[in-house]
Formats: C-alpha cells, structure tokens, sequence
C-alpha cells in the first residue's frame, strides 16, 4: 500500500501544459525530495495534490483512497497537510492562537461564529503540547511555527514547500532537528531548492522538468544520472 499515489497526472493553464503526465508512488514513512529548476511544476504538483487546484486529467489516491474529486477541506481531515514556501501565518496572532486555529479546521466547533478559543482547553492544550515539540513552547520562528500548524493536524502524509527557503544556517540546522525528530508515521514529501539540506533528508528523489518525471531513485542514483546534470548544468 502507498501512502501517496498519483497517476498521470496532467494540468495545463490555456496552451501551457505545467504537469505532464506525472505519476509516482511514495511508500508510508517515506521521506521523498522533489526537486526541479524554477517552472519545474513541483508547487503546482502539490496544489493538485491538495486540491487548490483540480487536475484536467490522472487520478491521487492517500493510502488507497482515491481523493482526485475530494474538496480541499476534506482532504485535510483524511490525513493531508502541508506548509507553503511563502509563510501563512495570521500575522496579528501569537504564536499558541494560530496554532489552536489549525487545530480548529478539523473540529466541528469551527461551523460555531460564538466559539471562544480561549475558553477550549482540549484545543488550546493541543496546541501547547505542539508548540513544546518543535520547541517554540518559548521562543518564535514562523517557519518552525507553520510547521506546527501542519503538525497539528495529526496528518498521515505532510507535504513541505521549501521549508528551508530564506532561512540562516542557524535556522536551517533547527529545521533539520525538527524534520528529523518527526516520527515516522508521518510521510513527508518535500519541495527544497536548498540541495545540501535536501540530500541529506531524502530517501528517493524525483526529478521534475517542465512538468514531467525525468529521474527518480535513491540519492546516489540521482546525483549521478546524466538527466540530472543536464537539468540542472546543461551538460
């Protein structure tokens, strides 16, 4: 059983065809890089697979269960997250609020216009006890933050849109903790340009080029694939 499948997946804006035919199978527990230059296709490959954005033709199935016509709300309750590469926080919130709002997306007190946040201790001890694993129970960093919000959520399968993206070395090296700390009932499949931190998470690599799959496999077999460097040095 895969946790994530996506089978011919293809979606063009007009006459520009962004994903072309993309099909892959990540294995539960996996930790899958996708990597590609910019116009690659790969935050469009997630958009779809969330469902911001509908695909025109190809099917997604989360461990089996095909979710290709499932609204993006429901998604996240079977088990989907993710972080974009552009933080998403509430900017005007602390850091415990957002996070009892991601929390709030999957509870049926969301449909109530009088909940008073402050006053669910379910929720906001949730939210406290996420907060205190990516160690930010007392100190803030909002891509550390959003990821908690994702977190949250309890998925089976987070997607990670560059989480590295406009970080310090310090900050980087408290990404990868993280990343690293998180167990392995959560698959985790990633988009990051930042190559040295992204080879060292990954297990399998894909390989995107104007929208299609041109190499995939194991570090090693990536790095060294003559696709590869033609992709990324125009050999």
């Amino acid at each position: 059983m895969n946790a994530l499948e996506l089978r011919g997946l293809e979606k063009a804006f007009g006459g520009l065809r962004v994903t072309a035919d993309v099909s892959l199978a990540v294995d539960p527990g996996e930790r899958r890089l996708i990597i590609g230059p910019n116009g690659a296709g790969k935050t469009t490959l997630f958009n779809l697979i969330t469902g911001e954005l509908p695909a025109d033709v190809g099917s997604i199935r989360l461990f089996e269960h095909d979710i290709t016509r499932v609204p993006s709300r429901r998604r996240a309750h079977l088990g989907l997250a993710r972080t974009y590469q552009i933080v998403t926080l509430f900017p005007g919130e602390t850091l415990l609020r957002n996070v009892t709002l991601s929390l709030l997306g999957l509870s049926r007190l969301r449909w109530n216009p009088l909940v008073r946040l402050d006053r669910q201790s379910a929720l906001l001890a949730a939210a406290r006890q996420t907060l205190s694993l990516v160690g930010l129970d007392h100190l803030g960093e909002r891509r550390r933050v959003e990821i908690a919000m994702a977190l949250a959520q309890n998925p089976k399968v987070l997607l990670l849109d560059e989480p590295f993206a406009g970080l310090s070395s310090d900050e980087r090296r408290d990404v990868q903790l993280l990343l690293a700390a998180i167990p392995r009932e959560v698959t985790i499949v990633m988009i990051e340009h930042d190559m040295d931190v992204a080879l060292d998470f990954a297990e399998r690599i894909t390989v995107l080029h104007f929208g299609k799959v041109e190499v995939e496999g194991t570090r090693s077999e990536v790095v060294a694939h003559p696709r590869t460097r033609e992709i990324y040095l125009g050999e």
